[in-house]
């Protein structure tokens, strides 16, 4: 890998780590979703807050998947698996003033048919990768979770399409038992590298 691409793959998590940390950057509102492109590592993000959620959804590219992968020790086949489809660096966090829990088996993305197709979960991404052997379970974002006020998850959410699609993402969540739903439109896959090509 290059010198180029691995600076841009450390800015990469670098950003990562800070907003999951917290740290604000400045973004463009664009009809209740927030959306910014970095200009030193060409990622591009979108936020949404409302109804006690707050998400950021981070393009991940594959470089960066195959490198975080390699780096643990997981065979090709596992990092393939993960690289090869549109990645989002997901980090939720629950804004409310009560507990907040999602299924992403309920959750949705929509190609521009609008015909809409199921997230591969987390449970889903273990069960193949234990069948191969792989005993890992960091990275891809929790199935079920609840979690209190002020509590935040992070972990990649995977779609079975190709690098530099455009789609939807229907998300839904629930408070107090009551659901909430909201579609975050014209989201970007992360490029494919020129190597992919």
């Amino acid at each position: 890998m290059g010198r180029h691409v691995l600076k841009g793959l450390q800015r990469l998590g670098v950003v990562l780590l800070l907003v999951a940390g917290g740290v604000q950057p400045l973004w463009a509102a664009d009809g209740g979703v927030t959306i910014k492109n970095d200009p030193e590592t060409g990622t591009k993000s979108w936020k949404f807050a409302g109804n006690g959620l707050d998400i950021e959804l981070i393009q991940v590219p594959p470089d960066f998947i195959r490198a975080s992968y390699s780096a643990r020790g997981l065979p090709p086949s596992v990092s393939e698996a993960v690289a090869t489809r549109c990645v989002f660096g997901t980090i939720v966090r629950n804004v409310s003033d009560s507990p907040l829990s999602y299924r992403v088996a309920d959750w949705r993305y929509m190609k521009a048919d609008g015909v809409e197709l199921p997230i591969k979960t987390k449970t889903e991404w273990l069960e193949e990768w234990h069948g191969m052997g792989v005993r890992f379970s960091w990275s891809i974002l929790a199935d079920d979770p609840t979690f209190a006020v002020g509590d935040w998850i992070q972990g990649f959410t995977t779609m079975a399409e190709p690098h530099g699609s455009r789609l939807s993402l229907k998300l839904v969540w629930s408070i107090e038992g009551k659901r909430y739903e909201k579609v975050l439109s014209n989201l970007e896959c992360a490029p494919a590298p020129e190597h992919d090509s």
